[in-house]
């Protein structure tokens, strides 16, 4: 049955959340374009999207509330429904799902007595599997309202829950301080976190990931051996004393890459020009006719 229209918020909250979503709205050329923060912003408010939700984000942007539900309901960061004050997601993409993630994820779910999307009966914590987090050289990893948790084992995993659970701190292995996912969602709508040192407390990348950096780079890396397996960068001149073997200047033996290498054009190329179209414009390819005609050939 076609359901009625959703109701309003409460005039104060409807006040508040006004305040809030014109300010978000303000910092966009187009009013559209602020519709995901204000989801989150809306979040925030409930800890998921509600039809309330989508019907006060439809009206602020003059779209349809149908409009709005497509996004709502594309992005995996937006609840539909009522979910705990930490989201526990375990990463099960490949790495960390042959590291232990597979394991942690079927530990907890028999630990807290739900599954994939599932909420404890105290609303304290949904569990979920999630996708790659980019952070492989710390695998297997959980996140706790997207902040990180690396290395886990199921073990260490369940004591995670166990904390969340009770009410006891719990930090981070690396990024801002744990907040609840109502804060965290106000925070992804844009507004400053205002608890002291969040803002300054950061995780840098894994040292696999810094090495890989550097190879990338086309630096050489100590205890990586002859610098010759390093890609330059496209145009860089190795330093003297680079790599081993090589005077200073000289290329590497080894073209770059494939994706470096020049490409023979009808421009570059004149052994192999672009045959003229028959009108003498554009060949059918889309060329532009770079060598002579037939008849100025003869």
């Amino acid at each position: 049955m076609p359901q009625l229209p959703a109701p309003d918020y409460p005039a104060e909250v409807r006040a508040r959340l006004e305040a809030d979503a014109k300010e978000v709205i303000a910092r966009y050329p187009g009013s559209r374009s602020a519709l995901l923060p204000l989801l989150h912003l809306v979040q925030a408010e409930e800890g998921h999207v509600t039809r309330t939700g989508i019907r006060f984000c439809a009206e602020l942007l003059d779209l349809t509330t149908a409009e709005v539900t497509a996004v709502a309901t594309f992005y995996s960061m937006y609840r539909r429904g009522p979910s705990g004050d930490y989201q526990v997601g375990v990463c099960t993409n490949t790495l960390c799902a042959v590291m232990g993630g597979d394991a942690i994820f079927e530990t907890l779910q028999k630990h807290l007595g739900v599954g994939n999307g599932g909420t404890t009966e105290d609303g304290k914590v949904t569990l979920e599997h999630i996708e790659c987090n980019a952070a492989c050289d710390f695998a297997p990893v959980v996140m706790v309202n997207w902040e990180f948790f690396d290395n886990q084992t199921p073990e260490s995993a369940k004591r995670l829950v166990d904390d969340l659970r009770a009410g006891r701190t719990v930090e981070p292995t690396r990024g801002a301080p744990l907040c609840t996912y109502k804060e965290t969602a106000r925070i992804l709508a844009g507004f400053p976190d205002p608890r002291p040192g969040a803002v300054e407390a950061t995780g840098g990348a894994g040292p696999a990931s810094l090495v890989g950096l550097r190879l990338a780079k086309g630096e050489a890396v100590p205890g990586a051996g002859s610098a010759d397996h390093v890609v330059p960068q496209r145009g860089a001149v190795p330093a003297e004393g680079e790599a081993a073997g090589r005077a200073p200047g000289e290329a590497p033996a080894t073209h770059p890459s494939s994706h470096d290498a020049p490409r023979e054009t009808s421009a570059s190329d004149p052994a192999h020009p672009s045959p003229a179209a028959p009108d003498g414009g554009a060949s059918p390819r889309g060329d532009s006719a770079s060598g002579p005609t037939a008849e100025e050939g003869e």
